[in-house]
């Protein structure tokens, strides 16, 4: 998608100075028993620091399941998201929560929440979660919900998905999950069949990026169904 920076496990829109990571599922640790090295609170505010550092952007969109619990909040979960919006705040942007299906209890944060966040009209640009279809119209959507990732040479990579007119003749992007500690779908053998979001059915036809630290640039694979036999 055109006028898109990717970094890992985050995209940003250029036009709009949105930066955009979906599926932090804060709170996932403490409902599974996840010891997480350096504490979830800590990962996840140093990489949005890093990249409201480098993109300096106007409004920071959470694209939904910015929580792990259904129906209940913790109050650790509760300070994590605080301390989110604010170094979003901190760095002169304006945090934006989207609601995705485990976001039962996300008005509980004292933020504003929203279904889906028209991002910019020039393209008309959603951000929504993708659990579910939207009521909102767009050129192009972006979502996260299933997680994927990219199995190369051995090792597995959190990867996005662009799929040109793939719901309602509109471009979706599928976001990696900013979480590093939830599963997700690897894309290498799935399916349609496999993803849960209702706005990327046709697998086959959407492109993975893949963006290489080492070399500071995002990668772009044909679609899947033209280069599976190789990965």
């Amino acid at each position: 998608m055109d006028g898109i920076e990717y970094r890992t496990r985050a995209a940003f829109l250029e036009d709009a100075e949105t930066l955009v990571v979906a599926d932090l599922h804060v709170g996932r640790a403490d409902a599974s028993g996840v010891a997480f090295p350096i504490g979830e609170r800590r990962d996840l505010t140093e990489r949005l620091a890093s990249r409201l550092d480098e993109f300096d952007p106007e409004t920071v969109v959470f694209a939904g399941d910015v929580l792990h619990r259904f129906g209940t909040i913790t109050e650790r979960s509760r300070e994590t998201v605080s301390a989110l919006a604010d170094a979003c705040r901190n760095a002169g942007a304006t945090p934006v929560f989207v609601r995705g299906n485990h976001d039962t209890a996300l008005e509980a944060i004292d933020e504003d929440v929203h279904d889906a966040f028209v991002a910019s009209d020039a393209p008309r640009t959603v951000v929504c979660h993708g659990h579910e279809a939207p009521s909102v119209d767009a050129e192009r959507y972006l979502v996260g919900h299933d997680h994927p990732a990219i199995t190369i040479e051995g090792r597995k990579r959190p990867c996005f998905l662009n799929a040109p007119d793939a719901f309602r003749e509109a471009d979706v992007l599928m976001l990696p999950a900013f979480s590093r500690v939830v599963s997700g779908v690897v894309v290498n053998d799935a399916r349609g069949s496999d993803l849960q979001s209702p706005l990327l059915s046709r697998l086959g036809d959407a492109r993975p990026i893949v963006y290489d630290e080492g070399s500071e640039e995002a990668l772009t694979f044909p679609p899947l169904d033209s280069f599976r036999r190789l990965l």
